[in-house]
């Protein structure tokens, strides 16, 4: 299911009732136009800095705050690769070569991973987790290759995972001025992103066309960097036959469980490997991989990541952090914990969709985890105030020139003041956190698409794909038992109360004389949407005309939530704009001599082995097999998490306890960089990124490398367990050949 598309049903889902809708589009917020200076003089820096708009009074002198060079990060793009910065920092002379051979070796790993080629063959190395939801598709009836692993010993043997693809950058083209020039004359937020998106989408589809009539396989994404102050074409290679070809059991690619995530010292084999098929359904031929280092890496050596980081926010306000911190982070963390409480419950059952609901408090947790470190980022005071002092040094470089004064002046005003808006919004809302997406209730969701899909349809909406590519995500969604979506939805309609109040017309009418759990009971006993079946069934009938229960819910909730939703696109593209403009001022200052936020774009950064301080100790910057049977011995009547395999519990006498399992190094990681190589000065592979440590986590909005690491399994790791356990002589072959050519 795409959350992504559900999420941003509002806009459409009003312009239909309106009569006016156009059909549904990949959102890009393309902007990057100049606001219209406000007479009132726009406020100039002070001595000190605010850490709380509600509390003035509470504040710290800039001027006991340093300013780091890499505080907006080290997530190098390869439109502007950084040869200077690592002949400075490394000593390192990398030419256009060297770039691109770090760039052709990478790989995105359907839509929310990274990854790498490892031999000519279309060897694929990437993470465990991120290969999950795979490996559950392709187990067969009495099979559980999640729990179990899977060693394919012929290609044969490789099992093809449905919907999975991975994508090669192959070039890149500057279209800036092209979109920036689209809706020069047009007045209005929306106005203006829906024309700067219509351009992005034009360039997309011409260039598509145009590329694929030498390659089908290739395709054209527009990517909006420094906020759209600058557009870039990539041209992806997508290979669409994606086969399992290893994955250990569970216990190690997941070792430690949820207590572990996110920390460090580590002790997990996060691990998948894939491979590439083309066409014909024979092995891609993939000249550009990554070789292998069977030395590893040292204390102290410069590595670098060549990964796609999800998203990061280290160059907007002040304004938006505190905004963020005081309601978005903790609305969100709330909601999450609530449902992490309630699946936590429910894991091991006997039932058949016990596979989805794993999967489902792994992703939950996993989030949970991560957005509760950065909560706690944005609550401590020195994130806030070095941020602060960051903007301030913008506002005095800003002042300093009567030109940029006149353009951007006002930009941090009214961004401060958009935020004052948001938070009288902020209650409405938070009753509808995480409403539609897959961490709920699945008759509700199923809910809201039935009466997404037919309102469209009653509206005269007759874009054929556009109207499949709904219908396909909503079967998309996996059944969960009926006793955890009952329960799922209490909360959901608790957490509506709350926001609406108990007496609020809607609310009264959703319960209709019903408390809260008996109307969940009755809804769950008698409607068709507990199974995909049934869902589909009633789909074709027509949702909205039947008596499902339901549908009386989702008429009362959906027009709310879909107010909700248009209240919030219109701030965020108010925002937009403003950022877009804060963007082209720095710029103006600064040019490309920091890299932009992540954006899910191929990235490099670099970094160096090294251990940290924390708790009082200093972590190593290596641990090692021998780490990982001291905690399977020591914690494992303490929780399941750190079981072993009965094929791990008595390892050969050849297995070298001492071989280097998981290592840490600076480089600057966010999500989405899961499965990322981690490579030497030669862009050989020496690990394989899995996770950031817990001090890591606030790096998404200021980047320090003082304690925060990505963590990584490393590769001399790798092969012993391929080796040593699972007797997986031919893919160590393979690695090994590919590797000295």
């Amino acid at each position: 299911m795409s959350k992504e598309f559900i999420i941003g049903l509002g806009m459409l889902v009003f312009a239909v009732i309106a009569g006016c809708a156009p059909a549904p589009q990949q959102v890009i917020q393309v902007i990057n136009e100049p606001i219209i200076v406000e007479e009132t003089p726009p406020s100039s820096p002070q001595s000190s800095i605010p850490l709380n708009p509600t509390d003035p009074n509470l504040t710290v002198d800039r001027f006991d705050v340093d300013v780091g060079r890499f505080d907006g990060g080290k997530m190098w793009t390869f439109d502007s690769p950084p040869s200077n910065w690592l002949a400075e920092a490394y000593e390192i002379e990398a030419d256009s070569l060297w770039f691109q051979k770090a760039r052709l070796g990478a790989l995105r790993f359907g839509t929310q991973c990274s990854a790498s080629f490892v031999s000519e063959q279309g060897l694929i190395l990437t993470n465990h987790h991120c290969a999950r939801e795979s490996i559950t598709k392709v187990s067969d009836t009495g099979e559980n290759l999640l729990e179990n692993g899977f060693v394919a010993t012929l290609k044969s043997d490789e099992r093809k995972i449905p919907d999975l693809y991975v994508e090669q950058l192959l070039e890149i083209t500057d279209v800036t001025e092209r979109v920036h020039r689209a809706g020069l004359m047009v007045r209005g937020d929306n106005e203006r992103i829906r024309e700067r998106r219509n351009r992005a989408e034009e360039i997309e589809e011409t260039m598509t066309q145009s590329v694929q009539m030498r390659d089908s396989t290739l395709r054209v994404e527009v990517v909006q960097l420094y906020s759209g102050e600058r557009f870039a074409a990539y041209t992806y290679k997508r290979f669409e036959d994606v086969r399992l070809v290893m994955a250990p059991e569970k216990q190690l690619g997941y070792f430690g469980g949820e207590q572990d995530n996110f920390t460090f010292p580590r002790y997990t084999l996060d691990m998948a490997f894939f491979r590439a098929y083309d066409a014909s359904g024979n092995p891609a031929m993939t000249p550009n991989y990554y070789r292998w280092s069977r030395k590893g890496t040292q204390l102290g050596d410069v590595v670098f990541v060549v990964g796609n980081p999800g998203s990061t926010s280290r160059f907007g306000t002040v304004s938006q952090l505190i905004y963020e911190r005081d309601h978005v982070l903790v609305q969100q963390v709330e909601a999450l914990k609530k449902r992490e409480a309630l699946l936590r419950t429910y894991l091991g059952i006997d039932d058949p969709d016990a596979d989805a609901l794993d999967n489902m408090w792994f992703s939950l947790s996993n989030s949970l985890k991560a957005l509760s470190g950065q909560l706690n980022g944005l609550q401590n005071d020195t994130l806030i105030a070095r941020r602060s002092a960051g903007e301030f040094q913008v506002r005095e470089d800003l002042f300093k020139s009567d030109s940029l004064t006149a353009r951007y002046g006002s930009v941090f005003d009214e961004l401060n003041d958009l935020q004052l808006s948001k938070r009288a919004e902020a209650t409405r809302m938070r009753a509808f956190m995480f409403f539609g997406t897959s961490i709920g209730s699945r008759v509700l969701t199923r809910a809201l698409y039935g009466y997404y899909y037919a309102t469209i349809q009653r509206r005269g909406f007759v874009d054929k794909d556009a109207l499949d590519k709904i219908r396909s995500d909503a079967l998309a969604l996996k059944d969960i038992p009926s006793d955890v979506d009952k329960a799922m939805m209490v909360i959901r309609f608790q957490e509506v109360q709350e926001a609406l109040g108990a007496q609020d017309p809607t609310m009264r009418s959703i319960l209709d004389g019903f408390t809260i759990d008996s109307l969940a009971s009755k809804i769950i006993t008698s409607t068709a949407l507990t199974d995909s079946a049934g869902f589909a069934a009633l789909l074709d009938r027509g949702f909205l005309s039947s008596d499902d229960p339901t549908v009386k819910v989702i008429s009362a909730l959906a027009p709310l939530y879909f107010t909700a939703q248009q209240q919030a696109e219109s701030f965020s593209n108010r925002e937009d704009l403003l950022v877009a403009e804060l963007a082209s001022l720095r710029f103006a200052l600064y040019e490309s001599n920091v890299p932009p936020d992540a954006s899910f774009s191929l990235r490099l950064s670099d970094g160096t082995v090294e251990g940290y301080s924390y708790n009082g100790t200093r972590a190593p910057a290596f641990t090692t097999f021998y780490g990982l049977y001291d905690h399977y011995y020591a914690y494992r009547n303490l929780s399941e998490s750190w079981d072993l395999p009965e094929k791990w519990q008595d390892p050969p006498d050849s297995f070298d306890l001492s071989t280097p399992l998981n290592l840490v190094s600076t480089n600057d990681i966010t999500g989405g960089n899961s499965g990322s190589p981690l490579l030497n000065k030669n862009l050989e592979i020496v690990g394989l990124v899995f996770d950031g440590n817990i001090e890591s986590l606030p790096n998404v909005y200021v980047f320090s490398d003082q304690v925060a690491r990505a963590v990584s399994v490393d590769v001399r790791a790798i092969l012993a367990s391929l080796e040593k356990i699972y007797q997986a002589n031919f893919l160590v072959d393979e690695i090994i050949k590919a590797s000295e050519r």
